[in-house]
């Protein structure tokens, strides 16, 4: 898929380096965003990176990156199943900052593919977002994802809390 300049991809394990770069890339400018650390990431091995990126195409689940014109990886969003009955969930969510905005499209040229795959899994679309990115919560909120008023325990900190939100398909 093409999209204002930005190619959507599904990653394969051939992408592992791609897929490690823009990790700790993601880890370093938002480490609040996700649920491990960038020492934790600089650990993995080649095979572990190999893994991760051949989730783009595992059955129920899915890794998306766009790319812009010049060949550089500059978002990514995934989802998968973790049960059935819960339906899909939206995770590791990414754009770099000089590809942020609405202007740039990268986010929801992500997001369209995304709720494009998740159609296929279930009605609602979940996510998790740290209580204290504002930013994050602003632009899922201006996306259609409403709170639940459900919260969970953020991973890396017992005393922080991720805000549930869910989007109807």
């Amino acid at each position: 898929m093409v999209t204002e300049g930005y190619r959507i991809h599904r990653t394969v394990a051939s992408d592992w380096r791609e897929v490690r770069d823009l990790r700790l890339e993601m880890l370093r400018d938002t480490p609040i965003a996700f649920g491990e650390t960038l020492q934790d990431a600089l650990g993995h091995s080649e095979s572990e990176w190999r893994m991760r990126a051949a989730r783009g195409t595992a059955e129920h689940g899915t890794v998306l990156v766009a790319i812009d014109p010049a060949g550089q990886w500059v978002g990514t969003m995934g989802g998968y199943v973790p049960d059935p009955a819960a339906g899909p969930l939206l995770v590791g969510v990414y754009v770099s900052p000089g590809h942020r905005g609405r202007d740039a499209g990268v986010f929801d040229t992500l997001l369209a593919a995304i709720e494009d795959w998740a159609r296929d899994e279930g009605e609602v679309l979940t996510l998790h977002v740290h209580e204290d990115n504002a930013r994050a919560r602003a632009a899922y909120l201006r996306r259609g994802f409403t709170e639940t008023g459900h919260r969970v325990q953020y991973v890396l900190d017992a005393a922080a809390m991720e805000i549930e939100m869910v989007k109807r398909l």
